[in-house]
């Protein structure tokens, strides 16, 4: 079985920009492309295979579900197709931010299975690139109790300001930065940042605070902040980015239960071995390269089946690689 490309999915938003298109060596005329969806299995916007190397390939034109379902345990693994069947578990994106996204959490499985009838959302960032003065928010900077967020959520911001901004953390953003996000951390990505993000198969998402922002159609972006109110963690930590040895050639980024994440450095060739059982995304930041026969170059995602994933790469190119 040879990795699979995927159609991605790009979704344009109030608050997108411009380099994604480029990034990826796309040409559209789409406007404000914020996201791209490199591998979703999200109800409505799952990827469709659109290349494998194989002459006449039959897979091409099927979609996420439908490949997990023709080969099982062979594409995802064993273990993660016993855990979620034909739902695959990871969403992997590019996120390109003109403008500062909102304020917002997202639940624990707990909570979103109880009012979403769906998984929780935990996520991680890794920063491709961001203009000087870019920043990330992450996490609390100070410890307040539930009510003291609904106070702060629900006042008048004063001169486009809300009180809400001054108790979230912020963090100059730069290239190779990483932030964990687990459910139940307020954070945003603000104006200027170009990054992967990689997290559970989730698209619930609590607003808290929109900068005053209006929709398509003139009206203010629904904001949730009872439902914040509940999701949020507020415990307050020392530190929200996360660090990683940069000088090595292949190294762990993120290990937590819903995902592990590697940064890998090849210069000529390399075999990655990351000692699992299940599927492997190979998303590639720079260079080009073939991987197990299939060549991918700057900006394109691989779904490398569990039944090979072993990767035999030949080239220069820096990758991000997520498993189970």
């Amino acid at each position: 079985m040879k990795p699979y490309k995927f159609q991605p999915y790009l979704k344009t938003t109030i608050w997108g920009g411009y380099q994604i298109a480029p990034f990826k060596g796309i040409y559209t005329a789409q406007p404000n492309i914020g996201e791209s969806w490199e591998i979703s299995a999200v109800p409505g916007h799952e990827s469709i295979a659109v290349e494998r190397g194989i002459i006449g390939d039959v897979d091409l034109g099927l979609n996420l579900a439908q490949l997990i379902d023709k080969y099982k345990g062979l594409l995802v693994g064993e273990r993660v197709y016993k855990k979620f069947g034909n739902q695959f578990p990871l969403l992997v994106k590019f996120i390109d931010s003109r403008q500062d996204l909102s304020v917002q959490v997202h639940p624990d499985d707990k909570m979103a299975q109880k009012r979403h009838k769906c998984p929780g959302k935990t996520e991680m960032w890794y920063v491709v690139k961001a203009d000087v003065g870019a920043k990330i928010y992450s996490g609390l900077n100070k410890s307040i109790t539930p009510d003291e967020y609904e106070q702060l959520a629900t006042a008048e911001p004063v001169n486009g300001h809300s009180p809400m901004q001054d108790v979230i953390a912020t963090h100059e953003s730069h290239q190779g930065d990483l932030y964990f996000l687990p459910a139940g951390r307020l954070h945003a990505i603000g104006a200027g940042n170009f990054l992967v993000e990689i997290q559970q198969t989730s698209d619930i998402t609590y607003r808290v605070y929109d900068f005053g922002r209006k929709d398509a159609h003139g009206n203010p972006r629904e904001l949730h902040i009872a439902e914040a109110k509940e999701a949020i963690d507020y415990q307050v930590w020392p530190e929200y980015r996360t660090s990683y040895d940069s000088t090595k050639p292949n190294s762990e980024l993120i290990h937590c239960p819903y995902f592990t994440v590697n940064r890998v450095v090849v210069q000529v060739a390399a075999e990655i071995d990351l000692h699992t059982d299940a599927f492997v995304v190979v998303v590639c930041l720079w260079g080009e390269a073939h991987i197990n026969g299939i060549h991918v170059k700057q900006g394109e995602t691989l779904l490398v089946p569990a039944s090979e994933n072993v990767l035999y790469i030949f080239g220069n190119a820096t990758f991000l690689t997520a498993t189970m």
